[in-house]
């Protein structure tokens, strides 16, 4: 199983996936397999007393006992592999513990799984991650609504101060709102109450100050039809008063 591993700084970082192998080989060499119940029962029958063999009903015991564990770790192999196939297409969270002991936490869809040594792992991105860093199954729509309300909620936290909301700001509340209203009801389920109640405070806000700019607008658009009607009666009063010589 070929690893590439990134280089920063002069020294090799060591990848969430590449730390999920390395566990997994760790725990695969402390654990009691087949091979080394093997190994015991021959080194048992080597190293054994002459003046007092084991008997042949213990062996046979023994290896009825070894017939059993292989079978054990064939069957687990089984639905190991069959659990991993499963996952293909599926959204998936990853949790691994690097050697500092801080866990890391990966998202993605299973790709493929590759299957070696009795053990099977998930590719997620092009990156192998053992089956048993599994933590979480997520349906896809969930997922989607989830990170679309997670998007929604960092937009709106990114919003002016409401006292310093300015009409520059306007199209960023417009934006969000016409986001909230396209969600379905699913999705919306996702979004804190809290959130939606700030949302309609900046929207009634932005409409506030649309409609002071709109009578600011009007009261100069009267202003200047009062300036233009002054200055007409102006002219004209200039010419009826004037004196032919």
């Amino acid at each position: 199983m070929a690893l590439v591993a990134p280089v920063e700084n002069g020294k090799v970082v060591e990848t969430t996936s590449q730390n999920s192998l390395k566990n997994q080989a760790v725990s695969s060499n402390d654990s009691m397999d087949k091979e080394a119940f093997l190994q015991l029962l021959v080194a048992q029958m080597k190293y054994q007393d002459p003046l007092q063999p084991t008997s042949n009903t213990e062996y046979i015991s023994q290896y009825a006992q070894f017939s059993q564990v292989e079978q054990m770790q064939n069957m687990s192999a089984s639905m190991d592999l069959q659990r991993a196939s499963s996952l293909v297409g599926q959204q998936v969270y990853v949790k691994t513990t690097d050697s500092k002991g801080v866990t890391n936490l990966v998202q993605g869809k299973v790709d493929y799984v590759v299957y070696e040594n009795n053990k099977a792992y998930l590719s997620i991105e092009e990156q192998l991650y053992a089956l048993d860093d599994l933590d979480t199954v997520a349906d896809g729509t969930y997922l989607d609504a989830y990170n679309k309300a997670y998007d929604f909620n960092v937009a709106v936290n990114k919003l002016p101060n409401i006292m310093g909301l300015g009409l520059a700001d306007a199209d960023k509340v417009d934006e969000l709102e016409k986001t909230y209203n396209g969600m379905n009801d699913y999705e919306k389920t996702f979004v804190a109450k809290d959130v939606v109640t700030i949302l309609e405070k900046y929207i009634a806000k932005v409409k506030e100050l649309r409609l002071a700019e709109s009578q600011d607008n009007q009261n100069k658009d009267t202003e200047n039809a009062e300036g233009s009607e002054n200055n007409a009666e102006g002219t004209e009063g200039s010419e009826n008063g004037g004196t032919t010589v």
